[in-house]
């Protein structure tokens, strides 16, 4: 039987405190301004959907409103307006409950770790909902505000999403529900009607290079690479960096030339990749694969070719995805390579195997580009 603390959390990326640790936010100044204005308002919606890529601090802002509105109440502020900020010292006796699981106003829904097996359920259960409600039967002892966080929201099983969507229409007193959302389109109709929409956005590479920091990470030297590589989310760029995801980018772009992809450089990418200990470079290296055939695909598709990730980029973009018959080809491979190497890593096969079949499926779609040039 696992310990509980050694339990797996699904909202924690691994090389960076948990959203609920983390002190300062990066890049999201524009969805705290608006959560700020709606309070000062006075008008406080009961729900909100905190949207945007994976890893952009979504979770950490959802923490930052759940400690301002418990502190709001908890220090006794309320005659004296709404906060005006929601960064709060980390030594405040509201974020050290917060942060040690403590915080009696506060309840998080996410999926569930097996006590027995450590491993984590697939969706969030109706149960997970039912425990919700026995929190909201419990009274607040000065009146203050409680608040419920769901991460990820798009990850609750249909009777989940009906349970949490019965809390949207009938709001209990005085309670803020935050769903944190990667894919809000995936969320009920319903649901997004009834909750305000707070938008975070990708980090640019200075917003992303601070986040970093603080985490402890030393951010590399090209920020703007990094950016783009990772979509501007933290978590990605952590595991790109683990695995000198950049330099891996670098040589993925090289293996192209005028007669195709470079044989002997191709296999030694793909074993690269191969070993019992290479599965994260395993695992980036697919990602990489079909982001290159991505970013080929948008620069046919809207004739600009992508700022360059690793050196020799845009000349390959403006050689073989110049015309939109050309982005179809790019964008029809980079569908083609996530779900068959989503086949193929089910039926567990070699790594190596896997990436080198997917690098020959690019060498065939360069070859029809130039062709159809």
């Amino acid at each position: 039987m696992a310990e509980k603390d050694d339990l797996p959390e699904p909202d924690r990326t691994e090389g960076a405190p948990h959203p609920r640790e983390t002190v300062e936010l990066y890049g999201q100044e524009r969805a705290e301004r608006a959560f700020l204005d709606a309070l000062a308002s006075g008008r406080v919606h009961h729900g909100w959907l905190l949207a945007g890529p994976r890893g952009v601090g979504k979770a950490t802002l959802a923490y930052r409103i759940a400690r301002a509105m418990i502190s709001w109440q908890d220090d006794g502020l309320f005659g004296s307006g709404p906060p005006e900020t929601l960064r709060m010292d980390p030594e405040d006796a509201v974020f050290r409950r917060i942060a040690a699981q403590g915080e009696s106003r506060l309840r998080v829904l996410r999926r569930a770790a097996n006590e027995k097996t450590g491993r984590l359920a697939t969706v969030i259960t109706v149960d997970e909902v039912r425990k919700v409600k026995e929190f909201l039967q419990l009274s607040v002892p000065d009146g203050g505000w409680r608040v419920i966080i769901v991460d990820a929201a798009e990850e609750m099983n249909t009777s989940a999403a009906n349970a949490i969507l019965k809390l949207l229409e009938e709001p209990p007193e005085k309670t803020l529900l935050l769903l944190v959302s990667h894919a809000p389109r995936r969320l009920l109709p319903t649901i997004r009607s009834r909750v305000r929409v707070l938008d975070c956005a990708e980090l640019g590479p200075e917003d992303l290079a601070r986040a970093l920091a603080a985490t402890g990470a030393e951010p590399p030297r090209d920020m703007a690479a990094l950016s783009q590589l990772s979509g501007g989310s933290v978590g990605e760029a952590l595991r790109l960096m683990a695995v000198d995801g950049l330099d891996l980018y670098a040589r993925l772009v090289g293996l192209f030339s005028p007669s195709g992809l470079d044989r002997p450089s191709m296999i030694a990418l793909a074993q690269s990749a191969s070993g019992r200990d290479a599965e994260p470079r395993y695992d980036a290296l697919l990602r990489l694969v079909q982001m290159l055939a991505a970013r080929l695909a948008r620069a046919g598709a809207t004739g600009t070719p992508p700022a360059e990730a690793a050196k020799g980029e845009a000349a390959l973009a403006g050689a073989v995805a110049a015309t939109p018959g050309q982005a179809r080809l790019w964008a029809e491979a980079a569908s083609r390579a996530a779900a068959s190497t989503s086949h193929m890593r089910s039926v567990n096969l070699d790594p190596a195997q896997v990436i080198l079949d997917t690098l020959l499926d690019l060498d065939a779609v360069l070859r029809q580009a130039r062709s159809a040039a």
